[in-house]
């Protein structure tokens, strides 16, 4: 049992070594064993460490490069694709995946990183797992940063998709079209990106800022092939049973008790209504809620300025 131990131990002072023996624009890529699977992670950067939870929940964090990266001055970024996902689908079966299963994931993450307690960053439904594991863990988490957060409470699903549905209009019609054809639900990765073009009309405030994003998430989708989009499917429609479509799913009361630093970034065009982000903000003791103007729905890419001296400013005051 000691030697076995032994073995951990040193797989993880030699995986966090490894890591930081990295130039800091030179990334760097292992397996994180979780059971009988691994996830992918890639880690860039010198900085204060950061595990990464990409959105979705069906995509991976593919959509997040290169502009995320540019945070590598103040991160070590931790990126892994979440179970079922992306390079962490392989043997992977969808109904294995549960909320409870992506959250010990992203303690096996920090573990295999030998960290004590990083920061958790968030994006979009990578928000909801950062807060689950930080209502669980706390002293293993320093800071939370929730970028353009998911509803975490099945209240403000609802009002998401009241929202959305307004603002998307008539487009609704033909994005119904394209989710019940047959192309669709076979995972053709052409027709999961128009339907993602129409999905993130209103989500984005600038035509070459959507455009940029396209581009990268229909290469998302064609390296996942439809064997790994059909499977990031049915891991989404397991992980929003166990949240969203959930009548008494609500953390906003719990997190009145959570003592972790936080800073809720959202933007003014954001198609996520800035009053979910409020709510969060309001319910964590002293967080810090930035809205950037003219910013919707993938700050990080959108805004890198602003959303560089937010991250600068609430760690330079954070406790």
């Amino acid at each position: 049992m000691r030697a076995a131990l032994l073995v951990v131990f040193l797989a993880a002072v030699i995986a966090s070594q490894s890591v930081r023996a990295q130039p800091q624009g030179q990334a760097h890529e292992t397996r994180v064993p979780v059971g009988d699977v691994s996830l992918y992670a890639r880690a860039i950067g010198q900085g204060r460490p950061a595990i990464v939870l990409h959105g979705g929940p069906d995509f991976d964090h593919a959509y997040l490069l290169p502009d995320l990266d540019r945070l590598m001055d103040i991160f070590q970024l931790i990126y892994y694709d979440q179970r079922g996902r992306g390079r962490s689908a392989e043997n992977v079966q969808p109904q294995n995946v549960t909320l409870a299963s992506d959250i010990q994931d992203i303690d096996s993450v920090r573990r295999h990183f030998a960290l004590n307690a990083p920061v958790l960053f968030g994006h979009s439904w990578g928000t909801v797992l950062a807060v689950e594991y930080a209502l669980r863990h706390p002293t293993h988490v320093s800071h939370l940063v929730l970028m353009n957060p998911a509803p975490v409470s099945a209240r403000d699903f609802a009002l998401l998709r009241e929202a959305y549905l307004r603002k998307i209009g008539a487009s609704m019609d033909r994005q119904r079209e394209i989710l019940a054809s047959a192309e669709y639900k076979n995972g053709d990765p052409e027709a999961v990106a128009a339907r993602y073009r129409i999905h993130f009309t209103p989500a984005l405030r600038r035509p070459e800022d959507f455009e940029r994003l396209m581009t990268i998430m229909k290469a998302q989708f064609v390296n996942q092939g439809s064997a790994g989009i059909i499977k990031a499917r049915a891991v989404e429609d397991q992980l929003m049973r166990d949240t969203w479509q959930n009548p008494n799913y609500d953390l906003l009361p719990k997190l009145r008790a959570l003592p972790i630093p936080t800073l809720v970034v959202t933007g003014d065009h954001d198609f996520i209504p800035v009053d979910i982000s409020e709510h969060i903000a309001r319910a964590v003791p002293n967080a810090k809620l930035v809205t950037i103007k003219d910013c919707g729905h993938f700050a990080y890419l959108e805004c890198r300025d602003a959303v560089r001296h937010a991250l600068e400013e609430f760690f330079r005051s954070a406790k």
